[in-house]
């Protein structure tokens, strides 16, 4: 009989060694979250029981990207949660693309004021989510490039304040393939068409990425973070080559240990080559199931294991292997990279860093 290819779940029968982590080895700052869908809708609950329960995590700092604009979320973060806990949150503001249409050429110079205006609120950064690139249009209905030289009084002023720009502009690339069975995704695609971005509806993935760069490279007093390894996991040696060149780029490895722990080699040489500009997030809420994973992942020498919490994973049908990264390393990626960008206290006990990794009884 033949079997729809959604009911494979195929269960390995590699030995393999299995170290049982419960979570990162060290305290830690988690630089690219959520509290709000895409972190598990913390927002709906009581502030004290969010940092209650990030306290069992090991997680000190909690970078929230979901301040949006500021007329209503950014307002009431900042009054429900950074007021309780200054120490241990901090949320960015955003761009609301669609006054770009209204105020015409002014709309540059407006945005940046509103991200003044966001800032002296409490914003403590500027994230920039993925449909600028995709979807965003200008006065005249025309798409933006990432690299629109118009936008520069953002960049600059997110300089002049001192905000790091946490900035998103591509998904995988095979989101902009065609779905058919050649594509690595193809069922996570079928299954989510609208992930899908395949020109000509969409710009390509290479127009995105080369926008990117362009940016980063104009803008050498802005600090950028790149979101997902900076848009391009797949492609490591241009990661990499990127970093070398631009001294205002972090990355961050967000929702990508898929992509890195499919390429352990290539991951592990991008992390110990660039240790002092790579910061640690996981963009699935404070989950202690995936800090384990993430910890696996960094910490161990594992092979061949699941890089997500669920049966079936997310991204696609495929395992990850530990990077088994070194002390040092992994306390610049785990907190001294972030303390030293967000201008937060340095970690206690920052010369130790031979902890073995937090295990499970």
């Amino acid at each position: 009989m033949k079997l729809p290819l959604s009911d494979f779940r195929p269960v390995p029968k590699l030995v393999t060694t299995v170290t049982p982590i419960a979570g990162p080895s060290l305290p830690f700052i988690d630089a690219h979250n959520h509290l709000g869908q895409f972190g598990g809708g913390w927002d709906k609950r009581p502030p004290q029981a969010f940092f209650d329960h990030l306290q069992t995590t090991g997680c000190l700092h909690y970078v929230d990207l979901d301040g949006g604009w500021g007329e209503e979320v950014l307002d009431d973060r900042l009054r429900r949660f950074k007021a309780l806990a200054p120490d241990r949150y901090r949320v960015f503001g955003g761009v609301n693309w669609a006054l770009w249409a209204e105020e015409g050429a002014a709309f540059p110079d407006r945005a940046a004021g509103r991200l003044r205006a966001q800032a002296a609120r409490g914003a403590e950064g500027l994230k920039i989510w993925k449909p600028f690139g995709l979807s965003v249009r200008d006065d005249t209905g025309a798409l933006a490039a990432v690299d629109d030289p118009r936008l520069a009084p953002i960049w600059d002023t997110a300089a002049d304040l001192g905000l790091p720009v946490l900035i998103h502009v591509a998904d995988p690339v095979a989101f902009f393939d065609p779905i058919t069975p050649e594509n690595e995704r193809w069922d996570e695609l079928g299954n989510h068409p609208e992930w899908s971005f395949p020109p000509p509806d969409y710009p390509p993935f290479d127009t995105i990425i080369s926008g990117f760069a362009n940016l980063v490279r104009h803008h050498p007093q802005t600090t950028f973070v790149g979101a997902h390894v900076a848009c391009y996991a797949e492609n490591l040696a241009w990661v990499s080559a990127l970093i070398d060149e631009c001294p205002n780029l972090y990355i961050d490895f967000s929702a990508r240990i898929a992509e890195l722990g499919r390429a352990p080699r290539a991951a592990r040489a991008l992390m110990l080559r660039h240790a002092g500009r790579i910061l640690f997030g996981t963009d699935a809420g404070p989950d202690p199931a995936t800090y384990a994973i993430y910890a696996r992942f960094l910490e161990t020498a594992d092979e061949y294991f699941s890089y997500s919490p669920d049966p079936v994973p997310g991204q696609g049908r495929w395992r990850i292997y530990g990077l088994h990264l070194p002390p040092d390393v992994l306390a610049k990626i785990y907190h001294d990279n972030a303390a030293r960008l967000f201008g937060l206290p340095r970690r206690a006990g920052a010369k130790d860093n031979t902890q073995p990794p937090r295990r499970t009884p």
